[in-house]
């Protein structure tokens, strides 16, 4: 099998990962649930950090989307 071939699935599915985690976050953040919200916010910058540093997004990217995560998450703490 070829190298790019190998680095792409292993990519996609980083990517995969990447986004199914900061969809659970997003949700929990729309349902108002400040404490499930906080304890995704950590596991979601680490899987954040792992795609940056695997090269599978952007590093500029990644500390956007820690950025605006964090920013809601502190917002919705704040509001209860």
């Amino acid at each position: 099998m070829r190298q790019s071939l190998k680095r792409r699935a292993r990519n996609r599915q980083n990517l995969s990962q990447l986004k199914t985690q900061v969809k659970k976050l997003r949700s929990a953040i729309a349902d108002g649930d400040a404490k499930a919200a906080q304890s995704l916010l950590s596991q979601t910058v680490g899987q954040i950090d792992k795609a940056a540093k695997k090269g599978v997004v952007h590093d500029n990217a990644a500390a956007r989307y820690k950025s605006r995560l964090t920013r809601k998450v502190r917002s919705l703490a704040a509001t209860k």
